[in-house]
Formats: structure tokens, C-alpha cells, sequence
């Protein structure tokens, strides 16, 4: 493993990802940091954060390490996170500790490869995390000098959609031939997942939705509940 990555952020840790939509009722950074410190009271290892106000306000605040990244929409890219080179140094110089990029094989809406994109933050002194979706995509993401591996974007591209997730064999085969910290984001809903991830060889666990978007957690009991009327509103009726 890359005992400098390592410090980064604690071996075996919790990452917890504070992030929220504009059309969602947290948007805002007041929330973002609010959701941070709640987790750095639970003994998170450190935040997720996007934008750059967010990672502004949550550095200062809650001063555990940052993985930060930007989430834009280009018409000519399906890369998401952090698509542009200009977009990870602005990140980087707003305090982030680790630039996460999309580092899948799509084409990137400033035309340059994930290799460059890499090469230009390490230029810049960046730690650099790949989120990739693919056994293949890690592989090169690695060879090309990111610090970090994460299986975030597995079940989010063409290739991959419908993937069940989290994917942990996608983690484990990484795991298994990469020298750089290989991360567990994706779909982990329960602290049995993330320990098994951990088992696994996850460098650390990165969790989003399942501890810091109550619409989507309140959203699962409902449904729950609303089965479970349903059926037994039906064996009355008979």
C-alpha cells in the first residue's frame, strides 16, 4: 500500500459523504457542514464533500481529511465528477486534501485523457482518487499515478449499469493486484457491507446516502411499510 496515501486518511476507516443536490432540502453548505460535524462526533475518518463552498466551510470547521470533488453536467461528456482538469485544481486550492476525478475511459469534456488530468494535479502537489466502474479502469487509473482506486462509479456508466451493488468482488479483485489504497463507495447501505468491505481489503469505506440523505433513508421505510399493509390488508380480506 502507499504509505503516503495511508496518512491521508486512517487505515480502516469511515469516510462519510456530505453532499447534497440543489432540488434537495439540505443543499446548502450550512447543512453539508452540520452533517460533517455529526460525523466526526461518530468517529468518521473523514468527509466526501462537492462544490467548493462546501469544502470550504467543512475543512474549516470540522478539519478532518477532505475528499473533495465537483459534480457538473456537460452536453458533449458523460463525465460527472470533476470533469475538467480546471475544475480539480480550483478543488484542490479550496482546500481538499484528496481530488476525486471520474476516472473512468469516457471522454473527458476538455478533451484531455485521465492521464493528463492525473499528471496536472500532481504537478499541482494534489492527491488524486479515480472513481472508476470497471476491474480494468482501476488498473490504468493506477498505472497512471492516482493515489487512490474507488469503485464509486460501478452500476453509473453504460457498461456497468445494473450492476448489483455494492460491488465488492469488483473491490476485491482490485484489492488484490493494485499498490495504491483501493475504496469501497457504492451502493453500501449497511454496516455489515462496509465491514466486509474492510475484510475485503478496502483501505476505507466511503458512505453516502445510507447515513446523510434522510429523504432516501425515510423513503426506505415507507416502502417497507407500505408492503407490508398492503399484504396484510390482502390475507384480512380473505
Amino acid at each position: 500500500m502507499n504509505k503516503e496515501a495511508e496518512r491521508i486518511i486512517p487505515y480502516q476507516g469511515l469516510v462519510v459523504s456530505c453532499q447534497a443536490l440543489p432540488d434537495e432540502p439540505l443543499y446548502g453548505s450550512h447543512h453539508m457542514m452540520a452533517m460533517a460535524m455529526a460525523a466526526k462526533e461518530a468517529g468518521a475518518a473523514g468527509i466526501r464533500a462537492g462544490g467548493l463552498e462546501d469544502i470550504r466551510a467543512i475543512k474549516e470547521a470540522v478539519g478532518l481529511p477532505l475528499i473533495g470533488l465537483v459534480k457538473i453536467q456537460h452536453e458533449n461528456s458523460g463525465v460527472y465528477i470533476t470533469p475538467t482538469l480546471e475544475d480539480a485544481l480550483a478543488i484542490h486550492a479550496a482546500g481538499a486534501d484528496i481530488v476525486a476525478v471520474d476516472g473512468t475511459g469516457r471522454p473527458r469534456p476538455d478533451g484531455r485523457s485521465l492521464a493528463e488530468t492525473i499528471a496536472g494535479l500532481k504537478r499541482a502537489g494534489a492527491a488524486v482518487m479515480a472513481d472508476i466502474a470497471t476491474f480494468e479502469e482501476g488498473v490504468l487509473a493506477a498505472e497512471w499515478g492516482a493515489d487512490y482506486v474507488s469503485t464509486t462509479l460501478c452500476g453509473y456508466t453504460r457498461e456497468t449499469a445494473g450492476t448489483p451493488l455494492p460491488n465488492l468482488a469488483l473491490l476485491e479483485r482490485l484489492a488484490a493486484v493494485l499498490d495504491v489504497p483501493v475504496v469501497a463507495e457504492g451502493g453500501i447501505s449497511r454496516p455489515e457491507q462496509a465491514a466486509e468491505a474492510l475484510r475485503l481489503g478496502a483501505a476505507f469505506v466511503v458512505v453516502g446516502s445510507a447515513i446523510t440523505r434522510p429523504q432516501w433513508i425515510a423513503a426506505r421505510y415507507v416502502q417497507a411499510m407500505r408492503h407490508t399493509g398492503s399484504r396484510e390488508a390482502g390475507e384480512t380480506e380473505r
